[in-house]
């Protein structure tokens, strides 16, 4: 199990390279995360919902998606509350202190599926959440070392020395351990590290002779690393290629939900693309896209705060385009009705009112892995749907998208709206081809997104093996 010294100290990461690592080398290896939190998600292949990064996993160890890979995903609808999912399905909406009262029943959700994991796989690569030191939710833990006790897992801590503190992140998080949870640390992997290791080293003996446990290795920070993120957004990330072309923004919504979908427009050579934050300037642009959202009426209400409704229809009035997804899909239509309070207390809001159609809240969740073709150049695309609302109204009549078994989506008569339910509608080459000159984008080449994916966890994976001592780490577990 990797665990963390603080969030995004690169458990994530760790995991993922151990998982290409040990598939490199022949064996039978699957990611686990006991309990995430996380409004990026994942439709899996027996039907349910999990955190993306345990997707991302999966693909490393050449494994597709599965339920039982993370078996409670939480997905917050507010500061003190959010979706409760266990083994896949949505279950119900809980705050704080009731999940905290639930976790005993939710502890028996992580076992089994631990279980039909130990039966199926030689290798078990677990990923811990937040700090295992968060001493006020140490009772009825199931995240860390709750967990790696219960089933008798070996722990290895990992600590981001970008962040400042290195040492006193990991002496302190073992000192606030209980001397069984203390044994189960098997060694550090300290994350980030620039400069000359040299300077390091007398830290790295220090650390030793102080905890009496290995440093298993320093790995370097990886400029340029593209691995999908768990859950947290940079907005201060730029694209630095040099032949940008088109410009797209999209509004960093306060619940934002599988930002991940834009991750090919990021590191497309021919797009400038950018995250717009709360109280930014909106720049102008030649394609405005309206992401998923986890509480669609509450990220509608911010939208209209911060005067993104004046300037959508102004852009449209220019001739701009514009894209809606999932929730964002939903903003554009007449209405959003929540009868049974699934995301907010809001019952119904006017939206956008740019398609002529109408979105109601229903309590099953739409949890679909589909595949079929644009209606812009018939481009083939595949991608999963994750909604509640059931949208209906005239403007459907013209779908986005041709599935196998039914129509998706809405192009608006006047060719400048488009808006679909499909997460991952860029990552398939010619999909994103036929969207980016829709949008605008003369002669466009776009790269082998997966490919690029697969690339950069062998780059990890490389990395890993060199900075790593990856046998006294195996050995260790």
């Amino acid at each position: 199990m990797i665990q963390g010294t603080t969030s995004d100290a690169g458990k994530s990461i760790m995991v993922t390279g151990l998982c290409r690592i040990l598939k490199q080398r022949g064996e039978h290896v699957v990611p686990f995360k006991p309990q995430n939190m996380a409004n990026n998600s994942a439709v899996t292949t027996d039907g349910g919902e999990i955190g993306r990064a345990q997707a991302v996993q999966a693909q490393a160890c050449g494994l597709e998606p599965h339920s039982d890979m993370n078996p409670v995903l939480l997905k917050p609808t507010t500061d003190k509350g959010a979706q409760v999912i266990i083994h896949g399905k949505a279950l119900t909406d809980m705050d704080a202190v009731g999940y905290h009262d639930y976790k005993t029943t939710a502890m028996q959700a992580v076992l089994e599926s631990h279980q039909r994991l130990t039966e199926q796989y030689d290798w078990i690569i677990v990923e811990g959440a937040g700090s295992p030191a968060e001493i006020n939710l140490r009772d009825k833990d199931i995240a860390n070392m709750g967990f790696a006790e219960k089933v008798d897992c070996p722990v290895i801590l990992v600590a981001d020395i970008d962040r400042g503190g290195v040492f006193a992140h990991l002496v302190g998080t073992l000192a606030l351990l209980s001397e069984s949870e203390q044994n189960r640390v098997k060694g550090f992997i300290i994350n980030r590290f620039r400069g000359d290791i040299s300077l390091l080293q007398s830290g790295l003996d220090w650390l030793e002779q102080e905890t009496g446990k290995p440093v298993l290795g320093v790995v370097p920070y990886l400029h340029g690393l593209h691995i999908e993120a768990e859950d947290a957004l940079n907005l201060h990330e730029i694209n630095q290629q040099q032949d940008q072309q088109l410009k797209v923004i999209v509004p960093a919504l306060p619940r934002i939900s599988n930002h991940t979908d834009f991750d090919p427009l990021r590191y497309h050579p021919q797009v400038d693309f950018q995250f717009i934050g709360p109280d930014q300037k909106i720049p102008a642009a030649d394609l405005i896209i309206l992401p998923g959202s986890k509480s669609v009426a509450n990220d509608l209400n911010w939208l209209r705060q911060q005067g993104w409704e004046t300037t959508i229809k102004q852009h449209l009035r220019y001739g701009g385009k514009l894209m809606g997804i999932c929730g964002g899909f939903q903003m554009l239509g007449n209405s959003i009705n929540d009868p049974h309070g699934l995301e907010s207390n809001i019952e119904t809001v006017s939206g956008l009112g740019l398609l002529d159609m109408q979105t109601t809240l229903a309590e099953n969740k739409q949890l679909t892995r589909v595949s079929g073709n644009l209606a812009l150049d018939n481009a083939p695309v595949e991608g999963y749907e994750i909604h509640m609302g059931i949208s209906t109204g005239p403007a459907l009549d013209n779908p986005a998208v041709i599935l196998d078994n039914t129509n998706d989506g809405v192009i608006s008569a006047d060719n400048q709206i488009l808006g679909s339910y499909l997460h991952g509608l860029f990552e398939n080459q010619h999909a994103c081809d036929a969207l980016l000159e829709w949008a605008g984008l003369a002669d466009v080449v776009t790269p082998d997104y997966h490919a690029m994916r697969e690339g950069e966890m062998d780059r990890l994976a490389g990395v890993m093996v060199e900075c790593l001592d990856i046998e006294q780490l195996l050995s260790a577990i």
